[in-house]
């Protein structure tokens, strides 16, 4: 395989069992490159250690004054030199090869890895270890794959060598013979404790480097709510902690080091030391002496390859072992499916382990208290989950059974964080898609005028808000400008079945109201599930399911259960304990006198309006179901909505929304939470006690 070759049709299946066997599997799936740099290796070390051989015999030729023997040490001396010059180039080249090579392999192996597991990759390893892997490791396990036959070449010139020695000075040769392997073994006490220093370097810059990652990627949230400096000083921290780590790995290869220069020299001493008492006894030529103190100079070039296989295998060692652990995930289900691909099935969604239905062609809202469970359940219900289960079925077929192309065709799934690519507009919703739906009619219906408007200004040069261009994750947008593009990607798609996960969490209540319109209007006729407790939305869905411990506890429309169901109530609108008690209190003293019934109903309607259009909280759709308004009148109650930034956003626009989050609460300010849920208990004691 050449670099202009790549990248690999079929980069085969790796030995993901440990670390040195991944970096074993590599080798051998690289023979080809390996014996020819091998090849090349050799051919450069023999011609550098041959040079002594050939000046040995010049200078024994000018003492004996033979022109002939001379001549012939200058031919030697030149093709010796040329041999080194053609080695030295091929093997570098080969070299670099095999560890681009061996590292686009790699990195090919951790891309169809992680397009295989998807989202279940980040579930089960931190995403800045995944970044570790693909960058900085991927280069020292190509530094060690490349390394292998350049050690070995330098092994076996060496071994050469000191036969070449015993042969042709045995005197001397006994003395090299003995000392070299001495220098090749006085390291080996010193690499546990390099190769253990090593390890801590790595595993706490791969910390830093998650730390790093994690902080980039929620930067907005980090400055909505005030940490930056926290987070900087963490890094901080981190950052010293590696340098630390560093400098200790450091003094032990400087200590490697300087024993691999200080153990040479003595024994080129030595040499030197026996042999100029050999010449004096007439024992061995002038010319037999500085060929042997020639040899173990030039020796010390290719015993500094013992040191760099060394440090090439305590750096690559942990660095093979993370790209193993990622590769030997694998996915809960078998992708390719059980059934084969054709006609995709249609019907109701049904995930038998929670007993949720989503009806065929409905607007089905889902209620869960627990954002991370309703993220699993959005997982499970786009079939091939990455944890084991009772699978979903559409129309009665499993999902995994049918293979993971087919079923993603099927139901299309938008978790709570997508992911915008960069490039222009028309690129990003550039997707496969059934071609009912056009950019613009998603576009619309997800609401994005003002992200239209903002793209435009922008990016210079581009008219057309559709040849704007978005950065790498949308990271120039706000958290609802994303939520937007990405949901008009996946309504472009149009599936028989969409799955939405929290789509407007970060958005206004205004453009809330909007888009639940729009894509009820727009998916009408297709089943679509939406994950989320904004009453905006869940007033407007066909139908409610509410999952309580894991199980559907009630079904409805969303006024009905908010009448009714005390759960679901105190899910959506976020009713405490204290609360609840304090509603029941005031139910049963309003419920001793009619008079006080009436009261209370005229002050209760009057505060209810008072607070709505003081407050405009996303809740006045939830006083709405109860107390007759309409959802209209309940999103125009919202005066932040009347509020617009200067580049178009709203005011609600630049929040995220996660697992684990929920902008609802901090939405509503802490003095005025129980106030407007008494005015709503009331509302509903009122209606029924009339």
């Amino acid at each position: 395989m050449q670099i202009h070759d790549l990248p690999y049709p079929d980069p085969g299946v790796p030995d993901a069992r440990s670390g040195p066997r991944f970096l074993w599997w590599l080798f051998r799936n690289q023979l080809g490159g390996q014996l020819k740099a091998l090849a090349w290796g050799l051919l450069h070390f023999a011609s550098v250690s041959a040079l002594p051989f050939c000046v040995g015999i010049a200078v024994q030729a000018v003492v004996d004054r033979s022109g002939t023997r001379l001549a012939l040490a200058g031919a030697l001396l030149a093709v010796c030199c040329a041999g080194n010059a053609l080695g030295d180039t091929f093997l570098h080249r080969a070299a670099i090869t095999n560890w681009i090579t061996a590292a686009a392999r790699v990195q090919q192996l951790l891309a169809r890895k992680a397009a295989l597991l998807g989202s279940a990759l980040t579930r089960r390893v931190a995403a800045g270890e995944v970044v570790a892997v693909s960058t900085g490791d991927v280069e020292k396990i190509g530094w060690f794959v490349e390394a292998v036959s350049r050690f070995t070449a330098a092994a076996l010139t060496i071994v050469l060598v000191c036969v070449g020695l015993l042969l042709y000075q045995p005197a001397l040769g006994v003395v090299v013979i003995i000392g070299l392997p001495v220098l090749a073994l006085a390291v080996l006490p010193l690499l546990p404790r390099a190769t253990r220093r090593a390890d801590v370097q790595r595993e706490k810059a791969g910390r830093a480097t998650e730390l790093a990652s994690d902080t980039v990627a929620g930067l907005r949230v980090l400055r909505g709510i005030g940490g930056e400096q926290l987070f900087l000083d963490r890094y901080r921290r981190a950052s010293q902690e590696v340098r630390h780590a560093a400098v200790r790995s450091a003094r032990m290869w400087s200590l490697i080091s300087a024993i691999q220069v200080l153990l040479p020299g003595l024994l080129l001493i030595a040499v030197v030391w026996h042999g100029v008492h050999l010449a004096r006894d007439g024992r061995i030529g002038v010319g037999e002496l500085v060929t042997v103190y020639s040899s173990v100079m030039i020796l010390t070039y290719p015993l500094r390859h013992f040191e760099e296989i060394a440090m090439a295998y305590s750096f690559s060692r942990p660095s093979a072992k993370r790209a193993a652990r990622v590769l030997s995930l694998e996915r809960a289900t078998d992708t390719g499916g059980s059934r084969a691909a054709g006609a995709l099935p249609s019907g109701d969604l049904h995930d038998p382990d929670t007993g949720l239905l989503a009806t065929a062609g409905r607007l089905t809202a889902v209620v869960c208290g627990d954002p991370d469970a309703a993220g699993r359940l959005a997982e499970r219900l786009g079939g091939h989950p990455s944890e084991k289960g009772t699978p979903v079925t559409l129309g009665g077929v499993p999902l995994d059974e049918l293979p993971l192309d087919s079923a993603r065709t099927a139901v299309l799934v938008q978790d709570k964080d997508p992911v915008l690519l960069s490039g222009t507009l028309r690129e990003l919703l550039d997707v496969p898609a059934s071609g009912a739906v056009g950019p613009a009619e998603a576009l619309a219906a997800a609401q994005c005028g003002d992200v239209l408007a903002a793209l435009a200004q922008g990016s210079v040069g581009a008219e057309d808000p559709m040849n704007a261009r978005i950065t790498e994750r949308g990271r120039s947008l706000s958290g609802g400008q994303r939520q937007r593009l990405a949901l008009a990607r996946s309504l472009v798609t149009d599936p028989e079945v969409l799955v939405l996960d929290e789509p407007t969490s970060a958005v206004d209540s205004h453009t809330e109201a909007r888009i639940a319109e729009g894509v009820r209007g727009l998916r009408d006729g297709r089943t679509t599930v939406v994950f989320t407790s904004s009453p905006l939305l869940l007033d407007r869905a066909e139908r409610v399911v509410f999952l309580h411990e894991g199980r559907a506890a009630a079904v409805g429309t969303h006024r009905d259960l908010v009448r009714n169901d005390p759960r679901y109530r105190a899910v959506v609108t976020r009713e405490t304990d204290e609360e609840a008690e304090a509603r029941t209190a005031g139910a049963e003293a309003v419920g001793t006198d009619g008079v006080g019934v009436e009261a209370v109903g005229t002050v209760g309607m009057e505060t209810a309006r008072a607070e709505t259009v003081g407050a405009g909280r996303q809740e006045s759709a939830v006083v709405g179901a109860v107390g007759g308004d309409t959802p209209g009148h309940a999103a125009s109650g919202d005066s932040r909505g009347r509020a617009q930034h200067h580049d178009g956003r709203q005011p609600g626009d630049d929040r995220r929304g996660g697992p684990g989050s929920d902008r609802r609460e901090g939405d509503r300010s802490t003095d005025d939470r129980l106030t407007d849920d008494d005015v709503l208990h009331q509302l509903e004691e009122i209606e029924e006690t009339a």
